[in-house]
């Protein structure tokens, strides 16, 4: 039994990261794949938004001397770059056909994003990795998310967080007893300051009535769960 027939997965660049916050884990990568392998295999169309904050974010430009529109491309060089490895490791575990396609050309090695394409290969059943954020600087991989989400028509997406297992009105990792939300409204996410995603973000979405659930990448099946119709994490709803 399963709830959604099409999903989006937005996966951060952190949740990639070995235990020194950089660069990319292996066993975080395997984990993922799997995820997202046992979720293909209920039959549901399936693509995945990356981050690149693993290599490189727009707010380390400052430190490094770079200026902001510069960090925020290498960034996104970041997220094609973990698009392939993912591609690289889900086609070493299945039959299945994995494509990754990009905001910023990069014919080479990638297929540029055009909807129609992309909707197709998800009809076909192929996955689809989707990289380069909206191939422009100031953005974050969040809103290109909720923007791909709505593009593809999916019926939910599924943000995929490091080391929280949902929403929560204070930081469980500063405050013990903070209090993880079932299902919370956009209205009142941004009502609370809640930071799990920009702003920007919650707005589109809230004004689409995209369905949201927030959990933990590092979970065992609670992709699958979610898809199936658990609920685990936390269900933002318009």
């Amino acid at each position: 039994m399963r709830r959604y027939s099409r999903v989006v997965v937005k996966v951060s660049g952190e949740a990639l990261a070995g235990p020194a916050g950089w660069g990319t884990d292996p066993a975080g990568l395997a984990h993922l794949a799997e995820e997202i392998l046992s979720v293909h295999a209920l039959g549901i169309e399936l693509a995945v938004v990356i981050g690149g904050g693993n290599y490189f974010r727009g707010r380390m430009a400052d430190g490094w001397g770079i200026g902001r529109a510069e960090a925020d491309n290498i960034g996104m060089l970041g997220t094609v770059m973990n698009a392939l490895m993912l591609r690289g490791v889900l086609t070493a575990r299945c039959e299945s056909d994995v494509r990754v396609m990009t905001a910023v050309p990069m014919q080479s090695v990638a297929e540029p994003f055009i909807r129609l394409r992309a909707d197709r290969h998800l009809r076909r059943g192929l996955i689809v990795l989707l990289a380069g954020g909206i191939g422009q600087p100031y953005v974050t991989t969040d809103y290109p998310a909720v923007q791909r989400a709505l593009e593809l028509d999916a019926d939910a997406l599924l943000v995929a967080k490091r080391g929280v297992d949902g929403v929560y009105d204070d930081d469980p990792n500063i405050t013990p007893d903070a209090k993880r939300y079932t299902t919370l409204t956009y209205g009142e996410a941004l009502a609370g300051g809640i930071k799990v995603m920009d702003a920007s973000a919650f707005v589109i979405a809230n004004e689409h009535g995209l369905l949201m659930h927030v959990f933990d990448v590092a979970a065992v099946g609670a992709m699958r769960a979610i898809c199936q119709g658990e609920d685990i994490g936390t269900l933002i709803t318009r």
